[in-house]
């Protein structure tokens, strides 16, 4: 499994000097596009305690909660992700009982949209600027009418939605 070591969004961004611009370029885009979501560091969650492992970029927060624990996760709403041979973008989000990104796949440029709604792209330029920073507005405005849920995986509750603010 492809590991990205880092404590940090400078340090995440370092990691693959090779695709460090890549990177930079698609977080440009996701901050224009969306900027009521802030961008923090993901560190993943420890063994032994409910959530996923991996690192990743992560804009906008929430949290949710697993079922048969005590503990919550907070999530990011978006996530930007190395992988081994390209880039991911995870909407923990949902509209019309679908996984958001399933609402866009013919707008976003040159990439695969997952039956999960993970974004996958090999560069930057791949990504369709205009769709994508469409795509990343209407989940906002989504959010914050409610026609938007933030949902992660088979998780049913979400605890709290901390970043975007709801309220206009």
């Amino acid at each position: 499994m492809f590991r990205v070591a880092a404590t940090s969004v400078e340090e995440y961004f370092a990691f693959d000097p090779a695709r460090e611009t890549e990177l930079r370029r698609t977080d440009e885009l996701i901050r224009a596009a969306a900027p009521a979501l802030s961008r923090w560091f993901v560190a993943g969650t420890a063994a032994g305690k409910p959530g996923m492992a991996m690192t990743m970029i992560g804009y906008g927060r929430f949290e949710y909660a697993v079922r048969g624990s005590a503990d919550t996760v907070s999530w990011p709403i978006v996530g930007l992700a190395l992988q081994k041979n390209h880039l991911s973008l995870y909407l923990s989000a949902e509209l019309d009982e679908q996984p958001f990104a399933r609402h866009y796949p013919d707008r976003l440029g040159k990439v695969d949209v997952s039956a999960t709604g993970a974004v996958r792209f090999a560069r930057a330029a791949d990504l369709d600027s205009a769709g994508f920073s469409a795509m990343l507005a209407d989940l906002v405005r989504g959010l914050r009418s409610a026609t938007v849920l933030v949902r992660y995986g088979r998780s049913t509750t979400t605890v709290a939605v901390h970043d975007p603010p709801l309220s206009r």
